[in-house]
């Protein structure tokens, strides 16, 4: 493994490794890049099967973060962090407590918060050992739970993404495949069956399909069965990469815009998407909900105003459209272009953030430490 030279290619400012062989602790934190301000994203814990792998997976998520903190306008940069481990078995205080004292030796220039694998009880033992942790319980002065967030993001996006194919915000009138009804994706679904639309879900976890079906009228369909079911939108919010050669071939939605990362198995795919006609909402830009919401924490958290930042992504969604439709590109590329465009306007008038200044997190409380 040839670690500068996989650094190199995705252009990262820092890759800490963090080590503690008396707890356990196997972790990356990787920096991408700060011209906007600190590198804020969640940590993920997973039972990766190789090192490299788990290298791989935390460069490209704070990669993505990068783009997802810069098209929606906020004054951060892209980081994320991983815990090698199965969250069902290693997790214990003294795991996350000297996570947190690693994450607070980088003095800011990394924000930490909640991923997959990770809970906020999770987040309480390493807020104990640093202030650069957002997502923390409301007792603390924090957001909580994300969830609900992200979906109204999601739900702003499907709005824009029925605008852009049929000129028309009427979410009522149209069907909708969601694909995972976890905590985003059933938040998801509330929105919809508020506007009276038609809903076929599918999840692994067939209790959460079930409430689907009893609490909202969807319809249950196979974890396979998805990508073909007669809908005019798809919305992944579970699994990344099932936009891809094989379901693609399969589709007969007229607009892709769901929650979940990376739903693009390869970039080529979102070319594929827009010779077919088919409308896609680059999936950085529709779920940045989650980061809107935590971001808040940085100045005293405010959920109205996390509600107001939210609804924006809507304009988000509009301006990627029109970038697409001026440039004559894919929206995936006008997406990352909108990103680019900002940071290198940006970076004219600030220097990267190397953690000079603390953080002044508003109104949170701090219950024991060291």
């Amino acid at each position: 493994m040839n670690i500068f030279e996989t650094i190199d290619k995705t252009e990262h400012e820092e890759v800490v490794f963090c080590h503690n062989k008396d707890v356990g602790l196997k972790a990356i934190v990787a920096i991408h890049n700060t011209v906007l301000g600190p590198a804020l994203g969640g940590l993920r814990m997973w039972p990766y099967a190789t090192e490299q792998e788990a290298l791989n997976d935390v460069l490209r998520l704070s990669r993505g973060m990068t783009y997802k903190a810069s098209v929606s306008g906020l004054n951060l940069g892209g980081g994320k962090s991983i815990i090698i481990g199965d969250p069902k078995q290693d997790k214990s205080e003294e795991l996350f407590r000297a996570f947190g004292r690693f994450i607070d030796s980088l003095g800011g220039r990394y924000i930490t918060a909640e991923d997959v694998g990770i809970d906020v009880n999770d987040m309480e033992y390493v807020f104990q050992e640093t202030e650069y942790v957002v997502g923390v319980h409301q007792v603390h002065g924090g957001s909580g739970d994300p969830s609900p967030f992200t979906a109204l993001g999601t739900y702003q996006s499907i709005k824009a993404s029925l605008e852009k194919k049929y000129g028309n915000q009427n979410v009522g009138d149209y069907a909708y495949a969601v694909q995972g009804v976890g905590h985003v994706g059933i938040e998801l679904v509330k929105l919809l069956h508020a506007d009276g639309a038609k809903i076929f879900v599918t999840d692994i976890n067939q209790e959460a399909v079930q409430e689907c079906v009893d609490k909202y009228g969807c319809e249950a369909v196979g974890l396979d069965d998805i990508y073909q079911v007669d809908a005019d939108v798809y919305s992944p919010c579970a699994l990344g990469a099932t936009v891809n050669d094989e379901t693609i071939e399969q589709f007969k939605f007229d607009v892709v815009c769901g929650s979940a990362n990376n739903q693009l198995a390869e970039t080529r795919h979102g070319d594929e998407l827009e010779k077919r006609g088919i409308v896609y909402a680059p999936d950085y830009a529709v779920n940045a909900g989650g980061l809107m919401n935590v971001s808040i924490e940085l100045q005293g958290y405010n959920k109205d105003r996390a509600t107001r930042m939210t609804r924006n992504i809507y304009y988000n969604i509009k301006r990627i459209f029109d970038i697409a439709d001026r440039d004559g590109i894919a929206t995936w590329k006008a997406a990352d272009r909108m990103g680019e465009e900002r940071i290198q306007k940006i970076g004219k008038v600030k220097l990267p953030y190397m953690g000079q200044r603390r953080v002044n997190f508003s109104g949170r409380s701090k219950n024991g430490g060291s």
